[in-house]
């Protein structure tokens, strides 16, 4: 039985995928793309630099051993500080530059090796179909500072040996560095819902004690006959406090949360070979077909058959 956090995780099919770790020297800039259904990552594993990214309005100091996230995959520019709009160049210019051919240590920038910044940068995509508030409302970045110390020694150790293993030479380092990185994220995601930013973004259910023994029991059993009567009861509470905390953290009701968490759930049904109306509706708690098919539609502004079809044409079509 998966927890909270890592159901929702694994729901959303969750991918780490490292595409570079760089050995950048003064004056060095880079310009990252927007990119769709992924959150990109930065690891400062050595030196330091400044991010910049699309709608926030200060740039953001990443000291040596500070992680960043971009939940939403927003364009960004990593740079040194030095004369930013000539030294920052777009990504592909960057990498056609540096000769990078996709293994190894991307290295790039100045004359200056003293002043040498290396970056763990990767991201981690998601199904373009699956939705979760929790992802949804992530800030535009997340900065953990100092990461490796503030989250115990076993994170510190991980984020070394990501740094060791990924564009190395060992067999199976590359594999083994993408799937320690899914594990930082997870653990990034977990010390943001935990801080006390999250009740400003929307996420304040996730870190109070009742309110998330709730939504863990939910998310364990997902098709059982939840109302906010057994929610609450779950939760330790009174029906009314429970629905108005609920709302006051979420900004939504706890049947909203209920009934978007289930269309989630049938949509992998859905695309599961073989499977039936039927088995997306009982997955999703629903002994009509026809009253999952109109709460489906409200919800994906789709029919069920409908969304089949535009993914598996979509999925062919790659």
């Amino acid at each position: 039985m998966l927890d909270l956090l890592s159901d929702i995780l694994t729901n959303l099919s969750m991918r780490g995928t490292i595409y570079f770790r760089t050995s950048f020297t003064k004056p060095w800039g880079v310009a990252v793309p927007r990119y769709e259904n992924v959150a990109r990552f930065h690891f400062a594993h050595r030196g330091n630099c400044l991010i910049r990214v699309e709608g926030v309005d200060d740039p953001v100091d990443l000291a040596q051993g500070d992680l960043v996230i971009i939940p939403h995959g927003a364009p960004h520019a990593l740079y040194c500080g030095h004369d930013p709009e000539r030294t920052i160049m777009p990504l592909d210019t960057v990498l056609e530059v540096s000769g990078f051919t996709g293994t190894g240590v991307l290295v790039y920038g100045g004359e200056e090796p003293q002043s040498e910044t290396q970056l763990i940068c990767g991201h981690f995509s998601f199904e373009p179909y699956a939705r979760h508030i929790l992802m949804e409302r992530l800030p535009p970045i997340i900065h953990l500072k100092n990461y490796g110390e503030s989250a115990g020694r076993w994170m510190e150790a991980t984020l070394r040996m990501i740094g060791e293993e990924s564009g190395g030479q060992k067999m199976g380092g590359d594999l083994i560095a993408l799937k320690m990185s899914e594990t930082i994220f997870a653990q990034a995601v977990r010390t943001f819902i935990e801080s006390s930013d999250a009740p400003e973004w929307g996420l304040g259910a996730f870190a109070d004690r009742n309110l998330s023994r709730a939504l863990d029991a939910f998310h364990k059993a997902p098709a059982d006959s939840w109302t906010v009567e057994t929610l609450a009861q779950v939760a330790g509470m009174s029906r009314t406090s429970f629905a108005v905390q609920f709302q006051k953290a979420m900004d939504m009701t706890p049947i909203d949360y209920v009934t978007k968490w289930r269309m989630e759930i049938a949509k992998k049904v859905l695309l599961s070979p073989g499977s039936s109306l039927t088995d997306a509706a009982e997955s999703a708690g629903y002994a009509s077909d026809s009253a999952f098919a109109r709460t489906f539609k409200k919800e994906a502004g789709m029919s069920p058959a409908e969304f089949r079809k535009a993914i598996l044409a979509e999925s062919s079509a790659v």
